[in-house]
């Protein structure tokens, strides 16, 4: 068995977030050594034409001398996304109207109706 296979053997505590096609997974694991690490893995389910499915997963190991600074950040990030765009989720999979509003590619649609009729002569 790899060493790696090994350090993640063993699960002290853990917990999971399902978001839709999304899994979060959150793990509190042991180190040879007995200390206690997290790891954070991302799998999303993807399915193909004929119907079949795979998982691609994405993990962080976090250690403990990196558990200020890595909630600090997250913290902040987190605030200014709120503070700046509010809770309310805003993307094609979650608003029905989505393409009327912002169009094909997401960027905001401009009708005729939104421009003012201009006569230079009035200038």
């Amino acid at each position: 068995m790899r060493e790696n296979d090994m350090l993640e053997k063993e699960e002290i505590f853990s917990k999971v977030l399902r978001a839709g096609r999304r899994t979060y997974f959150f793990d509190v694991r042991a180190t040879k050594a007995d200390d206690y690490y997290i790891t954070i893995t991302e799998s999303k389910k993807f399915t193909e034409e004929d119907g079949s499915f795979h998982f691609k997963k994405h993990k962080i190991y976090l250690y403990k001398e990196d558990f200020a600074a890595f909630r600090e950040i997250l913290d902040e990030m987190t605030s200014y996304v709120l503070n700046h765009k509010g809770e309310e989720v805003i993307s094609e999979r979650h608003q029905k109207d989505f393409r009327k509003l912002f169009g094909e590619k997401g960027e905001e649609a401009v009708t005729s109706e939104s421009f003012t009729d201009v006569n230079f002569d009035d200038i």
